[in-house]
């Protein structure tokens, strides 16, 4: 269902999930502690995590600092396998000799 959510409604998602995630990081932690660990400023953690936005900088610094990078790579397309590239796989490409022109 979460693909019927509005940017607005993402954006407020993602800000509970990062409180949600601060507050049992090492049994609780404050905005205060947070912004000093991340490197940010308490007015923008404070508007990342009630969805008012903030920058991909800010949001990432706090990942960091939560120790929550997976999420960035979560973000990575998973390997897809072509199989068109499979039979071609192993095979080295040998050309025909060329032919020499006879002169007269």
């Amino acid at each position: 269902m979460s693909q019927w959510l509005t940017t607005e409604e993402w954006l407020t998602t993602l800000g509970e999930h990062i409180r949600a995630n601060r507050l049992e990081f090492e049994g609780g932690m404050s905005r205060q502690d947070l912004a000093s660990l991340a490197g940010v400023s308490v007015s923008a953690l404070a508007n990342l995590e009630t969805g008012q936005g903030a920058s991909l900088i800010t949001f990432v610094r706090v990942l960091r600092a939560l120790r929550m990078e997976a999420w960035i790579d979560a973000l990575k397309p998973s390997p897809v396998i072509n199989p068109m590239l499979l039979l071609t796989s192993g095979k080295t490409r040998v050309r025909a000799p060329r032919k020499s022109k006879q002169g007269t």
